[in-house]
């Protein structure tokens, strides 16, 4: 099914929708006067046409035809909106088996209809009419308002609340092998910044403000700067290359950052955007790894810092990323540090504790896939907590926890740790609730 064919599908059953808590409308203004009762219903059926139409117009046009800002606006409104209505169709539907089954009671036995509905009707042609006439119940009517009301204000507070409340996060970790000279080192972690789904210049200035109080000694980004395209740093560029830190900052790409989520008009274009974004990178201040290591230096004292492209064991997300390759020269560090955007990548290639179902990235000669159990610690993000959820000391939860066995904070097995940074943007739905958005500070010590 093409695209367009699917959109209009897409469009007709949000139109059933729509038909269907209209029900819910008639029933709650029936007592209203007739020009309150149309006043209602034309806002209604008019909210709904100019959604519906904006959806048509985004499928059945270019991406580059319509402005970003009423693409943005439009798939933000049509997700709460909708949202909204399939909680109210909850109650409608409740309502309805109810009235089905009311209704069946009342064939099978025509004479107590009287008393339901409370009429006097006495011969069998008014107790069929009043059989089929059974009222909807207005307390499920006004819970099912209730209902569709709550998701819409709530999504509305991640807005307005939730998107740019940055919140600071500290660990400390203890490495057995840190060299005396990396004792305490402060490092600073963001990930996914999803800039082309900003808003809020200001606020994102604020974010950047915090990290720099923090007075990271380096700082590490862990992928996905941007939703598709490297234009979208052109406005938050000089923003974030204001982050600095003493021993630099190391980023490596994410799976948003390929362009492989929109339309190209060839692939040398979409060749040209991934070397753009990689430039935005380096005139930021940015050393970008990419499938590469490097190392931090202090008084004659070394550790490792790994960077590689975008590899995940979970979805269908491609493979960039060869660990193999980045991790040549640095097997005599006495800590490794890997950047690597997504966290299944740590059970199935870095602690092995799921390698026997991801060997095919080492056997190509033959060669026994071994697990990478000297990288001390592994940063990742991908993740953002799925923007929803509960993240409190002593409880975690968010629904990304049933597709990422690790989703957000610390990790350890054996000896290897891994963090899971929350995200710094947003995707999509441009707010969040519950899950903030993170910079870590992680400060590592030695044994």
């Amino acid at each position: 099914m093409n695209r367009q064919l699917f959109s209009l599908v897409f469009v007709i059953i949000l139109l059933l929708l729509d038909v269907y808590i209209f029900q819910l409308i008639k029933t709650l203004t029936l007592s209203s006067s007739e020009t309150t009762r149309r006043t209602i219903h034309f806002i209604y059926w008019g909210v709904n046409f100019l959604t519906l139409g904006g959806i048509i117009v985004y499928n059945f046009f270019p991406a580059d035809q319509i402005p970003y800002t009423f693409r943005q606006f439009l798939l933000t409104w049509a997700f709460m909106l909708y949202i909204s209505k399939i909680f109210g169709a909850l109650f409608l539907i409740i309502d309805d088996v109810i009235r089905l089954f009311t209704w069946i009671y009342h064939k099978i036995n025509p004479s107590s209809i009287s008393d339901v509905i409370g009429t006097t009707a006495q011969s069998s042609e008014e107790i069929k009419e009043g059989a089929d006439k059974i009222p909807r119940s207005e307390f499920l009517m006004k819970a099912g308002v209730v209902a569709m009301a709550t998701p819409l204000v709530t999504l509305s507070w991640g807005i307005v609340s939730g998107a740019h409340d940055y919140t600071v996060r500290k660990k400390t970790i203890v490495l057995p092998n840190l060299p005396k000279a990396f004792d305490g080192i402060k490092m600073v972690q963001i990930s996914d910044v999803h800039s082309g789904s900003f808003f809020n210049k200001k606020a994102v200035e604020g974010g950047i403000d915090l990290i720099m109080k923090q007075k990271p000694d380096v700082i590490f980004f862990t992928g996905d700067l941007v939703n598709n395209m490297a234009t979208e740093m052109k406005d938050y560029q000089d923003i974030f290359s204001r982050l600095k830190a003493p021993m630099g900052v190391y980023s490596v790409l994410g799976n948003h950052d390929y362009g492989d989520y929109v339309r190209w008009e060839s692939p040398a274009a979409k060749r040209k955007n991934l070397e753009d974004l990689k430039q935005t990178h380096g005139r930021m201040g940015w050393k970008l790894l990419m499938n590469e290591n490097h190392f931090l230096e202090t008084n004659n004292e070394k550790i490792a810092i790994i960077g590689i492209e975008n590899w995940g064991a979970k979805g269908n997300f491609a493979r960039h990323g060869d660990l193999e390759k980045a991790y040549q020269g640095t097997q005599d560090a006495p800590v490794k540090i890997l950047l690597s955007h997504d966290p299944s990548h740590w059970d199935a290639q870095v602690n092995g504790s799921k390698s026997n179902l991801y060997t095919e990235s080492f056997d190509k000669a033959g060669i026994k896939k071994r697990a990478f159990n000297d990288i001390d610690l592994t940063l990742a993000g991908h993740t953002h907590g799925m923007q929803f959820g509960i993240d409190t000391e002593v409880f975690k939860w968010s629904p990304v926890k049933y597709m990422y066995e690790q989703w957000a904070d610390l990790y350890k097995h054996e000896n290897q740790y891994l963090y899971v940074n929350r995200g710094f943007g947003y995707l999509g739905y441009p707010g969040r609730i519950g899950i903030l958005p993170e910079i870590t500070v992680l400060e590592l010590k030695s044994a």
